[in-house]
Order: C-alpha cells, then sequence, then structure tokens
C-alpha cells in the first residue's frame, strides 16, 4: 500500500516566485504571468516592496522578508524558488543558505557559466536600469571577474513602464526598443558572445533579440525551466538509461 502524506493545505506546485508589488501588465513569456509555465507555480508578492525599493535604493532593509518568505514557500512544498527582479542577485547567497532547494535570484548568476561557453569573448547584458546595477551585483554571483558590457533600457517607453509602475504596455513599441538596445549593445562591442537579459520582463522578447543579432539569448524562463528539468523526476529524460530495479 501506498502511503501519502500531509502536512500541508495545498500541493503539487513546483516553482516559488516571490514577486515584488507591482501593477504593469506581466505578458505571457514574463515571470508573472502564470501561462509562461506548463507546471504548477505559487506565487507570494511582497507587500510595499516594489521596483524602486530594490533598483534604485538599498534593499538590504528588505532581506530579512525575502528570506522568511522563501522559507514559506519552501513549506507549502515548492521545489524551486525564483523572485521576479534581477537586482535581486545581490541577496542569492544569503537566501540560498537558509533554504533546501534551488533558489535562483537573477538570470545574472548565468553570466559565469556563459562566460565559459564562450571563450574570451564578453558576455552582453540587457538590463532595466544599467545605472543602478552596479559591481556589487556582479560580486554577489561571481560575476566580477567576467567583462561584460551592459545597456540599460530605463530611457525607453518600456523601462519607464518597469520602472515607474505604468498600467499599459505597447507591446510592439516594447519589442522595437528592445531590438534597438540589442544593436545598441553589439554597436558598442562588436565582440559580444552572448546576451543575459536581467529583467524578468524581458523575456517575452527574447526571440526578437535572438533573431535581431543572430547571438545567443539567456533570461530567466531559460534558466527556471533548466533548474525544473533538474529537479522533478517526472520532468526529466522521457527515455530512461537504465531500469528501475537496476
Amino acid at each position: 500500500m501506498a502511503i501519502v502524506k500531509g502536512g500541508k493545505n495545498i500541493y503539487g506546485f513546483r516553482l516559488g516566485v516571490i514577486m515584488l508589488e507591482t501593477h504593469f501588465p506581466r505578458l505571457p513569456g514574463d515571470i508573472g504571468n502564470a501561462s509562461t509555465w506548463d507546471f504548477p507555480v505559487l506565487y507570494r508578492t511582497m507587500k510595499n516592496v516594489g521596483v524602486k525599493e530594490i533598483v534604485e535604493k538599498d534593499p538590504t532593509p528588505f532581506l530579512q522578508e525575502f528570506v522568511d518568505t522563501a522559507k514559506d514557500l519552501e513549506r507549502q512544498g515548492v521545489k524551486v524558488i525564483t523572485t521576479s527582479c534581477g537586482f535581486l542577485s545581490i541577496f542569492q547567497d544569503q537566501i540560498a543558505q537558509e533554504l533546501n532547494v534551488p533558489f535562483i535570484s537573477s538570470a545574472l548568476i548565468l553570466i559565469p557559466m556563459v562566460h565559459k561557453m564562450i571563450g574570451k569573448k564578453r558576455v552582453g547584458i540587457i538590463t532595466a536600469n544599467g545605472q543602478a546595477l552596479s559591481p556589487l551585483h556582479f560580486q554577489a554571483i561571481g560575476a566580477q571577474d567576467v567583462p561584460v558590457v551592459k545597456v540599460g533600457i530605463e530611457d525607453t517607453e518600456f523601462g519607464k513602464t518597469l520602472l515607474y509602475d505604468r498600467w499599459e504596455i505597447d507591446i510592439e513599441v516594447a519589442r522595437k526598443e528592445m531590438i534597438e538596445k540589442a544593436k545598441e549593445l553589439i554597436s558598442i562591442d562588436a565582440y559580444i558572445g552572448a546576451i543575459v537579459l536581467e529583467c524578468t520582463n524581458m523575456p517575452p522578447f527574447s526571440r526578437d533579440i535572438k533573431l535581431a543579432t543572430n547571438l545567443p539569448v539567456f533570461d530567466i524562463v531559460n534558466l527556471i525551466n533548466f533548474v525544473i528539468l533538474c529537479t522533478d523526476p517526472n520532468r526529466s529524460n522521457k527515455t530512461r538509461w537504465f531500469d528501475e530495479s537496476y
């Protein structure tokens, strides 16, 4: 007889997402749009903690609240925990060490791996705010020695929507702006070998950037899907390489 143990109120969530409190639209492909995922996701919103508190100010006063929220998600049974803001890379180690499941603070944690894959070429980064993305964000995820080139979208309509929490997005304008920023990145340094999208609101435009630049584009959705694949035995290799009784 198979015994199933309880102890929680809800079950079956694979991913837990700690959301900042925002009101701008979340497009399909955005981390905050549930249709982005083909597995159950449990969201928790940090009340009164918005983009400005994390991107433009010192987020340290909110660290314990993030830790507590992550622990609550873990108690609910999620197998992977992430956040809705790439600038939270600054808390990667502090939160990860408090958990027993993988924690992904930001797509920026991909930078060292991406650099290894592209050899001596540089890693391009498109971020929500180029001025606010500091050496501390890179140091926190072990990328302080990686040669990077960054551009921010803070001067675009899409960027202003995110940073100032506006309630409308013109999708075609946002797509055009993201492509222009990707091309600007390459114009700054033609020796870029791949692009990492810092912002969790940018993945809806990853394909457009790939087509426009002919470069690999890495984002938070790519990363989460990979980690989920590695943590969920029901989603891993469909072909078993050995008999379970081996």
